[in-house]
């Protein structure tokens, strides 16, 4: 269902790509918050100066499978997947700050409740949307639109 990077991509990190455009390449470790707040912090500071952006590899662990019909465990083991569940970011962010006196569980409980409710409201906003025209699919993706898509997007409309 997917390719590993290191079969798809020449470089080790896909951030070493940034250099073809000019541009800083960050490699993250993306389970961990603090370094992600971190990469993102230096990439804004970056843009707002004028400096242009920056390409950030977060790297995660990707804990379900590709569908609903792929079951990862036909690929890798359980204990594989109990190693990287065991250093999920939002718990080790969890077991950082509340010893640290910088928020309270109660309040971590909170603003997952509220991120849960925006969730589900998106999703059942989205669930109760039209299906958009397919011809919609090239919108705000070129600033001149090529002749040749427009006249495919005519054709999409079928």
């Amino acid at each position: 269902m997917s390719t590993p990077s290191e079969y798809g991509v020449s470089t080790t990190h896909v951030s070493d790509r940034a250099q073809g455009y000019d541009m800083p390449g960050i490699n993250v470790d993306g389970m961990d918050v603090f370094a992600v707040y971190d990469a993102s912090a230096q990439a804004v500071a970056r843009a707002r100066a004028g400096e242009g952006p920056t390409l950030i590899e977060a790297q995660t662990y990707r804990y379900y499978g590709h569908t609903v019909f792929d079951n990862p465990l036909t690929y890798r083991s359980q204990e594989e997947e109990d190693h990287w569940r065991a250093r999920d970011p939002l718990k080790q962010f969890r077991d950082v700050v509340i010893p640290q006196g910088d928020i309270t569980a109660e309040e971590l409980d909170r603003l997952d409740a509220e991120a849960e409710a925006l969730m589900e409201e998106a999703v059942k906003f989205a669930d109760e949307s039209p299906l958009p025209a397919p011809v919609e699919l090239y919108d705000d993706v070129y600033v001149d639109y090529p002749v040749d898509m427009m006249k495919r997007g005519v054709n999409m409309s079928v």
